[in-house]
Formats: structure tokens, C-alpha cells, sequence
């Protein structure tokens, strides 16, 4: 057991570390100059944010889920949609096999088409769709399955098969002399 008079010190220190602390914590804060006065917050309550609302595709075959798939990744890539009619010649084509659940999560990527020249061009595009997820849910379906062609633009921008603009075939005389060998 401790002697009385160090109990007594325990109690003194204890007391002013406790007073000290009081006097502290009610002391004003120093005072800004009025130039740089500012108004303190309001006080806004929030709600929490919500989760993304899911987005539900009305589509009763696959093709028609295509559609709406495709219409997703053009809504979440509209700077990276190549505007108007491609060139005759293109960078790259590849096409996609890609499976959605039944709440638009991506199950499955598989290539039927990967563009050998251009390996940067099919994980551009795996990245692409991996970002656009979740995709509208196939509600009608359960669960889709859509292949969609990726037309490539030299430029880095792209269409897809499903809404392209069209393609020219039109052939200038020079692209025909390098067509024909001279």
C-alpha cells in the first residue's frame, strides 16, 4: 500500500492536470483578422447517398438486348464514339461475346475476333465494357448473352456494329493504285 503522502501528491497532480485541462478547454480561440472571418457551416442534414438506381432493359431477345447494350457503352463512352461514316479502311476489328447476369454484372467476356495487329485495341476494349458495368438488367431474359462487332478507328475512337453510322466504300484513286499494287 502507498504512503499517505504520496497518495496525497498522486491527488495534487491529478487535480491540477484536471483544472489545467478545464481551464484550457474554455479559454476562447485566438481570433482571426476580420478580413478572414468566415462564416461558420450550415448545418445541412443528408440522407445517404443512394446506390446507383439499376437501369432495366425492356428487351425480350437477345437481339434486342444487343441494342440496349450497345446504347450503354455509347451513353458511357460518348467522347470516344467515332461520329459519322468510318473510313473505307479501318484499324481493327474485333468481335465480342460478352454475358450479362440478372442484375447487369458481366459474367463472361470471350473473343470470337481478336485483331492480332492490335492486342492494345482488344484490352482497350475489355477495359471499356468492364468500366460500362453494371449494364441494364435483362429482366424478360434472366440473363444475356450478345456478340456485337467493334469497328476501330485509327484515331482511337470506335463504333459498334449494332448502331454504326455506316462505313465508305467509296475508293479514292490513290487508295485504288495502293489496292492494285502500283
Amino acid at each position: 500500500m502507498k504512503q499517505p503522502q504520496e497518495l496525497r501528491l498522486l491527488w495534487t497532480a491529478a487535480a491540477v492536470l484536471g483544472a489545467a485541462a478545464l481551464v484550457t478547454g474554455c479559454a476562447a480561440p485566438p481570433s482571426a483578422p476580420a478580413a478572414a472571418a468566415v462564416p461558420p457551416p450550415a448545418l445541412v442534414l443528408t440522407k445517404p447517398s443512394p446506390s446507383p438506381s439499376l437501369q432495366i432493359s425492356a428487351a425480350d431477345t437477345a437481339l434486342a438486348y444487343r441494342h440496349d447494350a450497345a446504347s450503354h457503352l455509347y451513353d458511357k463512352n460518348s467522347n470516344r464514339i467515332f461520329k459519322g461514316i468510318l473510313p473505307p479502311f479501318l484499324y481493327a476489328v474485333a468481335v465480342l461475346q460478352v454475358q450479362v447476369g440478372s442484375r447487369g454484372q458481366l459474367t463472361a467476356l470471350s473473343w470470337l475476333r481478336e485483331p492480332p495487329h492490335a492486342p492494345e485495341v482488344v484490352a482497350e476494349i475489355e477495359r471499356t465494357v468492364r468500366q460500362a458495368a453494371p449494364f441494364p438488367a435483362p429482366v424478360k431474359l434472366g440473363s444475356a448473352i450478345y456478340i456485337d462487332t467493334w469497328l476501330w478507328d485509327a484515331s482511337g475512337r470506335f463504333q459498334l456494329h449494332t448502331l454504326t453510322e455506316g462505313q465508305s466504300w467509296a475508293v479514292t484513286g490513290l487508295q485504288a493504285q495502293a489496292l492494285a499494287g502500283q
